[in-house]
C-alpha cells in the first residue's frame, strides 16, 4: 500500500466534482486545497471532513470525523483509507438547455394551439458540498456539466413547459408578442427550479430563455400570418372584410343589367333582417340611405374606373373592386350662380360664359391677363 503524501486537484476546469484517484493517506500528508475549491473526505458512502482553500497538514487534530470514523490514534503518524473528493464552487455559466418535443400552448388571443420550443442557458454554483456528493455524486469519479444536465433533464423540461403553459394563460400572452415576455418568463422558470436545485445543494445563479419558437411550415401558424396579412392589407385601405364583401356585391350589381332584382338578392343574401340600405349606407360612408327605385335605377350618373373600368357612384372616392383612387373631372365655380361645374366655357347650372374666368379657380380675369391673379394659374391652360 503506497501512502500519498501530498493530495491535491489534478482535474479539468471545468467540472463540479473531481474525485482523487488515490485513498490511502496517512495522518502527516499534506492536502493542497485552490482557491474556489472545496475538499471533503468520503468514507463508506458518508461525508466527513471538509477543507477551504490552502494548505493544509493531516493530523488528527483537523480531521476529527476521519479519526473518530476509522479509529485513529490521537497521537503519531497513522495511515487510513479515504476518498477524497474536490468540489468547484466558481459559478458555472453558459450551461444550455432546449427543449426535445414541441410544447403545446394556445395562444391566448387568437385561441389557435401552436406547437412551441424554446431554449437557453443557466448558471449554477454548487453550495452545500456534502448535501450535493451525497445526493448527487455517489460513487463516480467525474461530474461535469453534461452531468447536470443529464440528471436534471426531466425536472427542467417538466417546470419550463409547465411554467411557460400557465404564463400564456394568466399574462394572456400571445405568441406574436412573446418575445417581449421572455424575461418575466425567465424569472418565473428561475423561481420554480431554484426549490429543486437547492434540495441537492445547488443554487440557481441566472436561467434564461433565450428564444420560443413555432415551426415556420406548421400549418396553424401559416393559417394566423395570412389572416393577420389579410387584415393588415384591409386596414391599410381602411375597410374590414363585411365591407369588402358588400362592395363585391354592390360591384356585381352596378355592372350587369338587371342590377335591381340582383340587389334586392344580395340583400337577402346579408340577412332577411336586415336593411340592405343601412348596411350599404355605412360601408358607402352615407352614399345610399334605402333601397328604392331612386338607388337602385340603372340611369343614374356614374362613372368608370380609369384602372379596371368597373362602374361606380359619380361621388366616389376609391374604386370599389380594386382600391385604385378615383380622380374626377376638373370643377370651377360660377361667379354668375356660385355653383360648381365641371371644367368648359358655359357654366351647366345657368349658362353664364366662362372664358373670362379662370380654369383653375373660376376667378373672373382681367383683359390680357396671362395668369390668374387669385391662383397664378396660367391662362389659356
Amino acid at each position: 500500500m503506497k501512502i500519498l503524501s501530498v493530495i491535491k486537484y489534478e482535474g479539468n476546469n471545468d467540472v463540479f466534482v473531481w474525485k482523487h484517484p488515490n485513498e490511502d493517506f496517512s495522518t502527516a500528508s499534506q492536502l493542497i486545497v485552490h482557491e474556489s475549491q472545496e475538499a471533503v473526505f468520503f468514507k463508506n458512502g458518508e461525508a466527513l471532513d471538509v477543507f477551504e482553500a490552502g494548505r493544509h497538514t493531516l493530523k488528527t487534530q483537523n480531521i476529527p470525523l476521519i479519526r473518530k470514523f476509522v479509529n485513529l490514534p490521537f497521537d503519531g503518524e497513522s495511515p487510513f483509507h479515504c476518498e477524497v473528493y474536490f468540489i468547484n464552487k466558481t459559478h458555472s455559466m453558459d450551461i444550455l438547455w432546449g427543449t426535445s418535443n414541441p410544447i403545446p400552448i394556445q395562444d391566448a388571443v387568437y385561441g389557435i394551439i401552436l406547437p412551441i420550443g424554446a431554449n437557453g442557458q443557466f448558471a449554477v454554483q454548487i453550495e452545500d458540498s456534502k448535501k450535493f456528493l451525497v445526493k448527487m455524486v455517489g460513487t463516480v469519479k467525474k461530474f461535469d456539466q453534461q452531468s447536470l444536465i443529464t440528471a436534471f433533464r426531466g425536472i427542467l423540461m417538466t417546470k419550463i413547459k409547465d411554467c411557460i403553459a400557465k404564463l400564456f394563460v394568466k399574462d394572456k400572452i400571445t405568441f406574436l408578442e412573446v418575445h417581449s415576455h421572455l424575461d418575466s418568463i425567465s424569472q418565473a422558470i428561475k423561481e420554480d427550479l431554484s426549490e429543486e436545485f437547492i434540495e441537492y445543494g445547488i443554487k440557481l445563479i441566472n436561467f434564461n430563455v433565450n428564444a420560443i419558437v413555432v415551426p415556420e411550415n406548421d400549418p396553424s401558424y401559416v393559417q394566423l400570418k395570412l389572416a393577420l396579412a389579410k387584415k393588415a392589407e384591409m386596414n391599410v385601405v381602411g375597410y374590414n372584410y363585411g365591407q369588402e364583401r358588400t362592395y363585391d356585391v354592390l360591384d356585381k350589381a352596378a355592372s350587369n343589367e338587371g342590377a335591381g332584382s340582383q340587389m334586392m338578392g344580395a340583400g337577402m343574401g346579408l340577412g332577411m333582417g336586415v336593411n340592405l340600405g343601412s348596411v350599404l349606407g355605412t360601408a358607402m360612408g352615407g352614399a345610399f340611405t334605402n333601397i328604392d327605385s331612386k338607388v337602385l335605377s340603372t340611369n343614374e350618373e356614374k362613372i368608370r374606373c380609369k384602372k379596371c373600368n368597373a362602374q361606380l357612384p359619380k361621388d366616389a372616392k376609391f374604386c370599389l373592386s380594386c382600391g385604385e383612387k378615383v380622380v374626377s373631372e376638373e370643377m370651377v365655380i360660377c361667379k354668375n350662380c356660385g355653383q360648381e361645374t365641371k371644367k368648359g366655357n358655359f357654366c351647366l347650372h345657368c349658362g353664364n360664359k366662362l372664358s373670362n374666368n379662370c380654369s383653375k379657380c373660376g376667378a373672373e380675369l382681367q383683359p390680357n391677363a396671362k395668369f390668374c391673379f387669385e391662383c397664378g394659374q396660367k391662362v389659356g391652360e
